[in-house]
């Protein structure tokens, strides 16, 4: 097989949650570069539209779906859809994600509940939702959005989000432990902790830390509109078809420092 051959997505279906802006984006559009259908699904369906129309125009099939990751019910839909469109799920990307800016002394309780309920426990809805799937149908790959910021502690200068960090912690966990589970089912499971990108969420924290991000980033610049599709199509592909349980990071060489 051609290495071109390994990194093609065609005839694939992927599920990107969160895949109406920003990582979720950039990753649904790689993907459909790449050739797979997309379905991307997110609490504000209209965002979700405006990209699966944009990507219809590449080739491939695209579909939106409004979706609570937290709400089994709206989880199961979206997986019910899909399957029942396509036929199979070989690709789930778990990218929605919430977070919170407070010193650990101020950490509002139900601040703290929403971030883990988002990150972790969404998460874990959806994977186990598609996770059945998968196991049914004897394969799969599944890629969380983990972050740098679960790796360790962070500079309150720049990050002070102690909910955010802990949760992004524990999808490094839940991925590493999904890949052992369900290895025996050829299904896949990585994830991918970004460094600093622009967008929504990250908006607030570049305006006050951008300098201190820099600095500390050995590229010396923050990710871009390109930088994650490669590392995205590469764990959904069959080029990562011997990698499980692994944590790309894509941060500029910053988990370095």
């Amino acid at each position: 097989m051609k290495v071109t051959d390994l990194f093609d997505l065609t005839g694939k279906t992927a599920i990107i949650t969160g895949g109406g802006r920003g990582l979720g984006e950039q990753i649904a559009t790689g993907f459909a570069e790449a050739g797979a259908n997309v379905v991307l699904c997110s609490r504000k369906k209209e965002a979700c539209d405006e990209v699966a129309s944009r990507l219809q125009s590449i080739g491939v099939r695209a579909l939106s779906f409004k979706c609570d990751i937290t709400n089994p019910s709206d989880v199961q839909e979206v997986v019910n859809e899909t399957y029942r469109e396509f036929g199979s799920i070989d690709i789930l990307v778990n990218n929605s994600g919430a977070s919170w800016g407070a010193p650990a002394v101020d950490m509002p309780l139900e601040a703290w509940q929403k971030v883990m309920n988002v990150n972790v426990t969404g998460t874990f809805i959806m994977s186990q939702t598609v996770g059945r799937v998968m196991i049914e149908q004897g394969h799969g790959k599944i890629i969380n959005i983990a972050s740098v910021a679960g790796l360790g502690g962070t500079d309150p200068r720049v990050l002070d989000t102690v909910g955010y960090n802990t949760s992004k912690g524990a999808v490094i966990v839940l991925t590493k432990d999904l890949a052992v589970k369900w290895g025996q089912h050829n299904i896949n499971v990585n994830a991918i902790a970004p460094g600093f990108f622009p967008t929504k969420m990250s908006k607030g924290v570049l305006e006050q830390g951008k300098n201190p991000i820099l600095d500390s980033t050995p590229l010396k610049r923050l990710g871009s509109e390109d930088d994650l599709k490669g590392a995205a199509v590469f764990l959904a592909s069959k080029a990562s078809d011997y990698v499980t349980g692994n944590i790309l990071i894509v941060d500029g060489g910053s988990h370095a420092m």
